[in-house]
């Protein structure tokens, strides 16, 4: 059979594949509950702006200083994929729970977002790290918030930019990675569109070949430089290099992310300053495990997060 033959059926295979979670939802009974978020109007903060001199960029975002004299650790988060919002529940969540408990945060408008320059479509990794290290340098400046050690926070694909930015800071105090990935973008791709077809009814031996045509090709075509500029991303150099206290958490029931992989790997790493988590009952949010309350994230997670940036080697 002719090449393009072969390309076009392919693409037919992917585009396919991009309609499977659609079918999966109408055929596979998934639970629906309302799950119990913060919101903005709840919070306590400051807007604020700050430089990315690296690539000349105007960002902006929300600062979240505890009450008290301090001084106080503090996190940047590190966005997921997409385009950021101020009100999304999942971040104010955390961000409400670490300021209760003594911890300052910067939530960042994504580049893109909101108030922030830039454009993430067309955006590596690399190039997102640097709005992250600008983000601590803002931290670095400020004369009126007292800190006493900065952090990084990664949720979702934030967890593959945190050991990337850890790697080219050297005096940063705690790393956290939430539902972070530890393995490709490609080989997550993969993973998920895998999961997808089996809900849907797919043997294993087809559903790799239909979740192969649908990460090669379909994402590709959808969002070309995007693609090439992270799909081979590795994290796992940056894990290695680590030698700050670091915490990845994962979810056993998360669709999106490989966690038992992911976490295997990490393990795999005999990095003592690298502690791995995986909860039970739980996906790609940490949500609470049903029956267990409604919470976004669940309580236990909130507080392994708190405690371990409060007990970390702070320098």
């Amino acid at each position: 059979m002719k090449r393009w033959h072969w390309s076009w059926i392919m693409v037919g295979l992917g585009l396919a594949v991009l309609f499977v979670p659609v079918l999966v939802r109408q055929l596979v009974p998934v639970e629906s509950r309302q799950l119990e978020r913060v919101a903005l109007s709840d919070t306590r903060h400051v807007e604020i702006t700050f430089q990315n001199r690296t690539q000349n960029l105007e960002l902006a975002g929300l600062l979240f200083v505890p009450e008290g004299d301090g001084p106080f650790p503090a996190a940047v988060v590190i966005h997921g994929s997409g385009t950021s919002r101020r009100d999304n529940g999942w971040y104010l969540t955390l961000t409400q729970h670490l300021q209760d408990s003594g911890i300052a945060v910067l939530l960042p408008d994504k580049r893109g977002s909101e108030k922030s320059e830039g454009n993430w479509r067309t955006s590596s990794f690399e190039d997102l790290a640097t709005d992250t290290r600008a983000a601590i340098e803002y931290l670095r400046q400020q004369k009126s918030v007292p800190i006493s050690g900065i952090g990084v926070i990664g949720m979702s694909q934030g967890g593959w930019i945190a050991p990337l930015v850890a790697s080219q800071e050297v005096d940063l105090a705690f790393l956290v990675s939430l539902v972070g990935s530890a393995v490709t973008p490609r080989e997550q791709l993969l993973y998920e569109e895998n999961y997808n077809l089996r809900q849907a009814g797919f043997l294993p031996g087809i559903s790799n070949v239909l979740a192969y045509a649908g990460s090669a090709n379909v994402r590709y075509l959808a969002q070309p430089e995007l693609y090439e500029l992270i799909v081979d991303y590795d994290p796992l150099p940056f894990w290695r290099s680590l030698s700050i206290d670091s915490l990845a958490l994962f979810g056993a029931d998360d669709t999106n992310v490989p966690s038992a992989e992911s976490a295997r790997r990490l393990v795999a790493l005999n990095n003592p300053r690298i502690q791995v988590k995986i909860y039970e009952g739980s996906g790609h949010a940490l949500e609470s495990p049903v029956g267990q309350g409604k919470r976004i994230i669940r309580k236990d997670a909130l507080e392994e997060i708190s405690v371990f940036i409060l007990e970390s080697d702070i320098k």
